[in-house]
């Protein structure tokens, strides 16, 4: 089968960064689905694994995580689904990626497709969506209230692919007020059409933004990158006893400015349930399924930007490079093979 991989770590710009190779067709074992791929999005984390993990052995790493599919086949203790089901999913980190015809994946971390958008619309969505929500009600609590907080969410970095579904996931969810950060006008409209109630400057100071909004200090803050840049004027701008979660890979992290009002810290890693296989690993499936139906009842549209074409090593170095600048909005998908 097709596949696209790498062979040793190092940037992007060098010609065989990603190359075309074929592989065999994995066999299902387990509770293992063999799903034939037919969109796949790209994802920060591809592009960190290029970079610093070397492939295991003399064939190609395969990246990818995000994807949408058919299911083709089974193990023996697959029972979730059948053969010609829609499925979505964001993998497991440890396991060879989506950017193959075929793919094998747990069951306990698969949902349903929706069923009323195309596959590579959906495809934008399983990795930023199980990150979003897992941070937003698993781990900050945002529906728990922070006593004598205001009822609003403080999401830095709004635009990119987890802000994206944080936002929308926020306004179908919860009456919390939205409070999103963008920098650009294209990013600023970007986020308030997905549903922001605020939208304050990231380049500029934000406890004087967020202040003048007049709805109180936030109960909660949710940085999704360049968290060691924020910590300071996060701790500051939320309320005492609030909750700050994070994402992204700082290489320090003070902690110390949020200890004069008890604020809680929060870690979220999308692939810390299938890494482990902790016992609510399937928790995962039903995120996903929760938020198709979401989808399909019309309450959250794909963050999906731009389609680069078909999964080939041309067309996801294309989306490495522009995952790169760190400055995209939304999700870069590609269809077929």
């Amino acid at each position: 089968m097709k596949a696209v991989g790498y062979t040793s770590i190092g940037p992007i710009d060098r010609p065989d960064a990603l190359i075309d190779f074929e592989m065999d067709q994995p066999v299902p074992t387990g509770h293992d689905l063999q799903v034939r791929v037919q969109a796949v999005s790209v994802n920060p984390v591809d592009t960190k694994i290029r970079q610093r993990r070397a492939p295991d052995g003399d064939a190609p790493a395969v990246l990818g995580w995000d994807a949408v599919g058919e299911v083709v086949s089974s193990g023996g203790a697959a029972t979730r689904f059948q053969p010609g089901d829609m499925v979505w999913y964001a993998g497991d980190l440890n396991r060879p990626g989506t950017n193959s015809e075929y793919h094998l994946v747990d069951e306990r971390i698969t949902g349903r497709a929706p069923a009323s958008v195309p596959a590579a619309a959906a495809a934008a969505l399983p990795l930023t969506t199980l990150t979003a929500y897992e941070m937003l009600f698993d781990r900050l609590r945002v529906n728990d209230p922070v006593p004598g907080a205001g009822k609003a969410v403080l999401i830095i970095g709004g635009a990119g692919g987890v802000g994206s579904i944080a936002i929308q996931l926020l306004r179908a969810l919860t009456d919390l007020t939205v409070i999103a950060t963008a920098s650009r006008p294209e990013t600023q409209a970007w986020v308030q059409d997905l549903g922001a109630h605020h939208v304050v400057d990231h380049s500029r100071p934000l406890p004087e933004q967020v202040a003048a909004l007049g709805i109180g200090a936030p109960g909660f803050v949710f940085s999704t990158n360049y968290s060691e840049s924020y910590a300071a004027q996060a701790a500051d701008l939320m309320a005492p006893q609030g909750r700050f979660g994070l994402i992204d890979d700082p290489e320090s992290f003070d902690i110390m400015p949020f200890k004069a009002k008890a604020a809680s810290i929060h870690w979220e890693f999308m692939y810390t349930r299938s890494m482990f296989a902790t016992a609510d690993m399937t928790r995962q499936s039903d995120i996903l399924n929760e938020v198709a139906a979401l989808i399909d009842a019309g309450k959250v549209k794909s963050t999906a930007t731009e389609t680069l074409g078909t999964i080939n090593a041309a067309n996801l170095m294309l989306a490495h490079c522009v995952l790169e600048t760190g400055t995209t909005k939304g999700k870069l998908v590609l269809e077929g093979f």
